[in-house]
């Protein structure tokens, strides 16, 4: 196993991004500081042992749990916790007139949850995943060809997140040349979430280009999501357009980032980790076991709650109205829950992360994400399986909602 503290000796700081100052991080966290996103392991480390829940006036104001016993029983406890708005910065007044129905199902609590998550399951089932397969890999091995040759890459640019903008295109039913703008939208959604205008055009930029999508699906429906929504009853109910906007919209925001940020994180890890990658060439048959603890060690996704009626957490307590951000990255790595936390197993045989959340929200879809994971990470060692970052190279880490590779520089010969 290697030991795990930060992100090596690769420069982390975000181009442009000025230091926030967080003095003390169990009064005063800032989790778009570049200090939180390039090294946030420190902190939850800290936090853990003198201040299991942080709090921060910053943004509304937030609760910060960074146990996994913490976390993981705020997921499962939807009686004092909604899901109203899971964003990690505070909501927008218009908020609701832009998306009349939320995102659902993440965004809905019981009972609106179940019905509106059935809807979404048969998409990112086992067997639609397997079809999905086919796709993902033609594309990550003409991807991984078009670089093999070269040298050297951006192996988070020009391969992680050109993937899954793809896959989920082609369960929306859009077309490729939209992945750039898809792209665009996203990252200004979540990675620059705190940026207040450029996130509110990017959301509007988003709904017009999907009501635009769900106009011409109504009278000439095709086999993709927004089609098959659009003409969907619940209990004898047409679905509003709203919900369909909503459940589309949530598609392409949780599809995309979250998965390129695992793809990133995992070429990260092996460019980096020598013994890892080679173990790995040797091991084939490791993969799937490995992609497991890069989800642990490297999970993504923090995702925010709402107190919804009063209540105590650790001692903390926390009043209606209220927001909490669930921290799923901190809480696989706790080392009341996890042997040797900081430690990268590659072959770690309990694994029980929570990188997809706990309880009724957990990820629907972790199928899909688990497979592009495997093949961008199979397809790129087929080709390439000897590569590290370049020398003096800037890899860059983008947080908030999302933490992944940005830039990562690799060589190969």
């Amino acid at each position: 196993g290697n030991q795990l503290g930060g992100n090596m000796s690769t420069s982390v700081t975000e181009p442009g991004v000025a230091k926030t100052g967080v003095t003390d991080w169990a009064t005063d966290y800032d989790i778009f500081d570049p200090a939180y996103i390039a090294d946030p392991f420190a902190i939850w480390d800290s936090l853990r042992d003198t201040c299991p829940v942080a709090h921060t006036e910053r943004d509304g104001g937030t609760f910060l749990p960074t146990r996994y016993e913490d976390v993981t029983a705020i997921a499962r406890d939807v009686e004092h916790f909604s899901s109203s708005h899971v964003g990690v910065v505070a909501p927008d007044a218009d908020d609701n007139v832009a998306l009349p129905a939320g995102i659902p199902p993440i965004s809905a609590d019981p009972p609106e949850h179940t019905w509106t998550r059935r809807l979404l399951l048969p998409w990112f089932s086992n067997r639609r995943v397997d079809e999905y397969e086919v796709f993902t890999r033609e594309l990550c091995r003409r991807l991984v060809t078009d670089l093999a040759g070269r040298g050297s890459a951006d192996a988070a640019a020009e391969y992680a997140q050109q993937i899954p903008v793809r896959v989920i295109g082609l369960v929306l039913g859009v077309p490729e040349s939209m992945s750039d703008t898809f792209t665009d939208w996203v990252r200004d959604l979540l990675e620059f979430a705190s940026d207040r205008p450029r996130r509110l055009k990017a959301r509007n930029e988003l709904i017009a280009y999907f009501m635009g999508e769900m106009a011409i699906r109504r009278d000439d429906p095709g086999e993709d999501l927004i089609s098959v929504l659009l003409h969907t009853e619940v209990d004898g109910q047409q679905i509003s357009d709203g919900h369909v906007l909503g459940t589309v919209a949530l598609t392409l925001i949780a599809g995309v980032d979250t998965t390129w940020s695992g793809i990133g994180s995992a070429l990260w890890h092996l460019a980096a980790h020598d013994d890892d990658r080679r173990r790995l060439a040797a091991e084939p048959g490791l993969l799937p076991t490995a992609i497991e603890e890069i989800l642990r060690a490297y999970s993504p996704v923090t995702m925010a709650r709402v107190v919804s009626s009063d209540v105590e957490v650790a001692g903390c307590p926390m009043k209606e109205g209220e927001r909490v951000l669930l921290s799923f990255p901190a809480a696989n790595r706790d080392p009341e829950a996890f042997p040797d936390a900081d430690r990268f197993i590659i072959d770690r045989e309990v694994n029980r992360h929570v990188a997809f959340g706990a309880g009724i929200h957990r990820c629907a879809g972790s199928n899909l994400a688990r497979m592009e994971m495997r093949v961008a990470v199979e397809e790129w060692m087929a080709q390439i399986p000897e590569f590290r970052i370049a020398d003096d190279a800037e890899v860059t880490w983008a947080g908030g909602q999302v933490r992944g590779p940005r830039q990562l520089p690799v060589v190969f010969p």
